[in-house]
């Protein structure tokens, strides 16, 4: 029995290293199209305060992110204004924004820089298989980490309305209220994203095509408890809901 039990693991261990390989390599590649989002003021130290996460899309020139990483609008009086960040470590690039086109409803926005940059691959407008494994780069606890993407894994377990029904109607705002009245399906992830993960690429991790865009996390107490206790929840926006944007 002690020898059928390690030929056992021995083939499991086996059978999952082209998976391995594969995720592996997707990582290689889409982590040239990930980029941060961040306010760049000239008058603060550090100058760039990091708010989220991106990625690069269509001629290099289009940075794909969430509409909430920059829907608060900065401080003109100090001279703010929302940046890309491209590079890693302390090789690190910083790109005007010339351009911006946002939808709110799906929470995308995607900004225009001058430079061109190596660009992602998005799937087509197809809603992925529940199951399907999945992985997302970008920068958690970004004003920590800096710029060192770091990659989650995980599966999409299901596609889901994006306004998920309160214990009871006290506890719906209007805004959820308008979700319900017209829901839109998103991904719903057995994964765990952290702040600042927000606009990161969802990627197959067998293909490295993006299929959709972190969006949100799954709070299950205060947001205090993000980092400590996380619900291990993650949702994202499917490409579907972008490639209209991307066509403006």
């Amino acid at each position: 029995m002690k020898y059928k039990a390690l030929l056992c693991i021995a083939l499991l261990w086996h059978l999952a290293l082209p998976a391995q390989a594969a995720l592996q390599d997707s990582i290689k590649k889409i982590k040239p199209s990930v980029v941060a989002i961040g306010v760049f003021s000239p008058l603060a130290s550090p100058r760039v305060r990091l708010v989220g996460t991106g990625f690069v899309v269509a001629d290099g020139s289009k940075i794909v992110t969430n509409y909430h990483v920059i829907a608060t609008a900065p401080d003109v009086k100090r001279n703010e204004s929302y940046v890309v960040l491209s590079g890693q470590a302390d090789n690190i690039q910083i790109h005007q924004i010339i351009d911006t086109k946002t939808q709110t409803a799906h929470d995308l926005a995607v900004l225009t820089i001058e430079a061109k940059l190596p660009a992602a691959t998005l799937a087509d407008a197809e809603f992925i298989n529940e199951g399907t494994e999945i992985a997302f780069t970008g920068f958690p606890i970004s004003a920590v980490l800096g710029l060192y993407p770091a990659t989650h894994r995980g599966i999409i377990s299901a596609v889901t309305p994006i306004a998920i029904p309160a214990d009871h109607s006290g506890q719906l705002q209007a805004s959820a209220l308008r979700q319900l009245r017209q829901p839109f399906m998103v991904y719903q992830l057995d994964a765990t994203a952290y702040p600042g993960n927000s606009g990161s690429p969802l990627f197959d991790a067998n293909t490295a095509q993006v299929i959709g865009i972190i969006n949100k996390v799954y709070v299950k107490s205060t947001r205090e408890a993000v980092l400590s206790d996380p619900s291990g929840i993650t949702y994202a926006i499917p490409v579907k809901f972008l490639l209209p944007l991307l066509t403006q």
